[in-house]
């Protein structure tokens, strides 16, 4: 038999719903439809929910043919964790706010349903970055992230005294809130909103980002994929945080190194409508796409323009 599983934001009663709704049409299909016990338990109303296989751990991704998302991308991330490890790819329908790393909206599901039914959609490869953080030359926490690596000060009345340095040369050093470690994937999200900039998500490379560094030189950098990315808190004072996507979290103690790197796991994302990024780009964030003198109304057209 088929299987897809269901990752669902069950804190919403219209999600809920509409959870409903998809379990029976894939039931229809032909599909199992996988589901965790504790989001079973919060989809179900009075008792009614279609026919779902209640699966925990390894075993709730393991063999589906595609993990479906209904939520923001706090919800896709954390679908991401049980996506990775059984090698499925993601399909996130966006029922949050600006929800970036959804493929599709909610008012295409009727299209996006039919597409995993037949089969009908491209899988795109994200990587991943690894962080292994080290103290006195002994490992104190591995983790990985789809978005971005985190490190931030845990003491909010002091700065967080950092190195930097790219392939094991000495970069930067300076007093922060923080420096994030983004892949393009991650580009939209943490990274951007401290002035980041946005890649788009085939570029191969990855972002470092200071977070209200008190530098003379603070802007993020891009660097090579396969570089080495090292953060080593320096304040003998001063211990830190690892935030790795804004789900898993680990104290860091004074002194500790974080090598952040490319990943040899990846992450798929399932497109059933196979978009643009800078149509959704424009979308997302309701770029102008014409000029403020263009009083016409309707879309920028570079042909009409020459260009």
């Amino acid at each position: 038999m088929r299987s897809v599983l269901l990752v669902v934001h069950a804190g919403r009663s219209d999600i809920r719903e509409l959870a409903r709704g998809l379990i029976t049409r894939l039931n229809d299909a032909g599909f199992e439809v996988r589901i965790s016990p504790v989001e079973a338990a919060d989809v179900a109303e009075r008792g009614e929910l279609g026919a779902v296989s209640l699966l925990d751990g390894t075993q709730l991704a393991k063999g589906a043919e595609v993990a479906l998302v209904l939520g923001g991308d706090g919800t896709f991330l954390r679908a991401a964790e049980h996506a990775r490890s059984a090698g499925i790819p993601l399909l996130g329908v966006n029922l949050g706010h600006v929800g970036f790393l959804a493929e599709t909206e909610v008012d295409a599901l009727d299209a996006t349903v039919t597409a995993i039914v037949e089969g009908r959609y491209e899988v795109e490869e994200r990587f991943t970055v690894q962080v292994t953080a080290t103290l006195a030359g002994e490992v104190i926490a591995e983790d990985w992230a789809l978005n971005e690596a985190s490190v931030e000060k845990s003491n909010r009345e002091k700065l967080l005294e950092v190195a930097v340095s790219v392939d094991d040369r000495p970069l930067l050093r300076f007093g922060c809130d923080g420096v994030i470690c983004a892949t393009p994937t991650g580009s939209t999200a943490y990274a951007f909103s401290v002035g980041g900039p946005i890649v788009w998500p085939d570029v191969e490379a990855m972002l470092v980002v200071p977070n209200a560094a008190h530098a003379l030189f603070q802007r993020p950098l891009v660097v090579a994929p396969n570089s080495q990315i090292g953060i080593d808190l320096m304040g003998a004072d001063q211990p830190g945080v690892l935030s790795c996507d804004g789900r898993r979290i680990h104290r860091l103690p004074p002194h500790t190194r974080l090598r952040v790197e490319r990943s040899d796991q990846t992450v798929t994302i399932a497109r059933p409508h196979p978009t643009p990024f800078g149509e959704r780009l424009v979308a997302k964030f309701q770029l102008p796409v014409r000029s403020l003198r263009d009083g016409r109304s309707g879309s920028w057209d570079c042909q009409s323009r020459g260009g």
